[in-house]
């Protein structure tokens, strides 16, 4: 049976017209074309969540705001990044996620090297303007290699997918909902006494915070490697073919 054609789409991202392939999302359509569009729960090799809602643009025609990283481009299509409301909005979700959590980044093994941090730098956060939760999680210690740590957590969930969609093991889980949300192993058992986890380290490196990392790392040591992650993805489709 011959394969049907792709559908090209012809579209226009902040005053730039692109072309696309049916099917793929303005975030695949603008990374493909250099354009930016700020995300923190995406990550290349996984399937998009939309957690975060920091790419969030806005669609000519439409009062709604529509996540970037999983919504599906259509021809004709005129989107709009950077806008004085997309910005504010953008400003608004990261000193939330700021102010939800202790992130003191002076005292953390990611300074530096924080997706966070470095979102707060680019959208021109410079203070928060709510009031801190102050909410204080337990640290699991009890893997002999890597170190949980709740407490700087943004739930991406980029554990949870790699754990399910590139190792396979389905460690990593969410538990609670609202500000009781966290992310937990085996049905909330410490994370040293996982069955299931296999010790591999890809939670650890897709991970954009200090949330998931190496034992034995001091302040501003801990930068991540994600560069495996497309390359896996790209060997595991082959496999599949």
């Amino acid at each position: 049976m011959d394969e049907q054609p792709i559908a090209i789409k012809t579209l226009t991202i902040d005053g730039k017209e692109v072309g696309a392939r049916s099917g793929d999302t303005i975030l695949q359509v603008a990374q493909e074309h250099g354009i930016w569009i700020p995300t923190l729960c995406f990550l290349d090799g996984l399937t998009a969540y939309g957690s975060c809602r920091i790419c969030m643009v806005e669609l000519e025609g439409n009062n709604r705001l529509f996540p970037a990283c999983v919504t599906k481009v259509y021809e004709g299509m005129v989107v709009i990044i950077h806008s004085p409301r997309l910005e504010h909005y953008r400003r608004v979700i990261v000193e939330m996620l700021l102010s939800e959590r202790p992130h003191i980044c002076s005292v953390c093994v990611s300074n530096g090297h924080c997706e966070l941090q470095t979102m707060a730098q680019l959208l021109g956060v410079t203070s928060v303007r709510y009031p801190y939760l102050m909410r204080k999680h337990d640290v699991d210690a009890s893997n002999h290699r890597f170190l949980h740590d709740d407490n700087r957590c943004i739930l991406c969930g980029r554990c949870v997918r790699v754990c399910s969609e590139i190792e396979g093991a389905h460690t990593w889980a969410f538990s609670g909902r609202g500000v009781e949300s966290r992310i937990v192993t085996d049905l909330d058992q410490p994370w040293g006494e996982s069955e299931s986890c296999t010790g591999c380290s890809k939670c650890v490196h897709v991970c954009p915070t200090g949330a998931l990392i190496e034992k034995g790392r001091s302040v501003a040591e801990m930068a991540k490697r994600r560069q495996f992650l497309p390359y896996l993805t790209v060997m595991r489709k082959e496999d599949a073919e």
